[in-house]
């Protein structure tokens, strides 16, 4: 676990297109003082920040969507996956339009870029959201929800009739290691079947085979896999940038089942709705707070702890 918060050493400068719009993108990281959170400053329209907070969640379909006095910036969930698994806390994210830029349809590449340009600690101490008691979200056969533990970990798992994918699952605990290794470069998918219909809705004017891996009836239509399981990946890479918008690091089981952007923001919004729950603690806290050996210490509503796992 990280004890401080974190930005990075320099910024970073990329330009891609946006995946519905299709409109090309200037995009800036910049370092940020420690407690400003994620921000996002539209530069088309006078620097108008939005805060990546669930409070401006406004659509869910096909892509994560903020909005703040009707000014939106779409498509924030890879970066915003990206920076939650790297453990980047606070960041101004500069952008000319109204989509954040698709890139290859993972986050392998904002991965590359802010390891060039470096993260370094801050001196004030970063704040965990430690989940105490189970929160959940259902949909029908969908699922999302997340449970005490002493770690940080996800289990994902999706089942699709499609011979190219089927039912896959992955079970993680999440590290900027791991995030690097086996979430980031996962890309996002989609079926040829959905594209004239999304095309209508006025959706992925800037998709291409370049940042998305493409079904067919039989099979890929795009390059080889990153991953034999690269779409239940990649379902987690979504889940990880929607449940950042909770505002802190979660100590905690995620779960999803068959779940997308409406479930995962909607379990980030039970989570801050939730606070009895939940509760807010330092790297130094858990510490503290953990059992001596053969003295199990408990909460105050009675719940016995269990030691957390620390690493870094």
């Amino acid at each position: 676990m990280l004890a401080h918060q974190r930005t990075l050493r320099e910024e970073v400068r990329l330009r891609g297109t946006g995946l519905h719009t299709g409109y090309p993108v200037h995009l800036r990281l910049a370092p940020a003082p420690a407690g400003t959170g994620i921000l996002f400053r539209r530069t088309d329209l006078r620097n108008f920040a939005i805060e990546a907070t669930r409070a401006h969640v406004t659509r869910v379909s096909y892509a994560t969507t903020l909005m703040k006095k009707g000014v939106m910036i779409s498509t924030v969930e890879h970066l915003l996956s990206t920076l939650y698994g790297l453990g980047i806390d606070n960041l101004f994210i500069d952008l000319d339009s109204m989509e954040v830029p698709i890139m290859d349809g993972s986050g392998r590449l904002f991965l590359k870029a802010i390891e060039k340009a470096g993260i370094i600690d801050q001196d004030e101490l970063r704040e965990y959201l430690v989940i105490e008691k189970a929160i959940e979200v259902r949909q029908g056969d969908k699922f999302a929800g997340v449970y005490p533990s002493p770690i940080a970990k996800a289990t994902y798992i999706i089942d699709f009739e499609h011979p190219a994918i089927g039912h896959q699952e992955i079970q993680l605990e999440l590290s900027p290691e791991a995030y690097r290794r086996e979430i980031g470069p996962a890309r996002t998918f989609g079926f040829m079947s959905d594209v004239e219909y999304l095309k209508r809705c006025g959706l992925i004017r800037g998709g291409s085979l370049e940042n998305a891996v493409v079904l067919d009836e039989s099979g890929l239509m795009s390059n080889h896999l990153r991953f034999p399981d690269e779409f239940v990946r990649h379902k987690l890479l979504d889940l990880l940038g929607d449940i950042s918008l909770v505002g802190r690091p979660i100590i905690g089981h995620l779960y999803a089942r068959k779940a997308g952007h409406a479930l995962h923001t909607a379990l980030a919004d039970q989570i801050t709705r939730q606070p009895d729950r939940c509760r807010i603690a330092t790297v130094s806290e858990l510490l503290s707070a953990a059992p001596q050996a053969g003295s199990p210490r408990r909460s105050a509503r009675g719940s016995r702890l269990s030691s957390p796992t620390l690493t870094g």
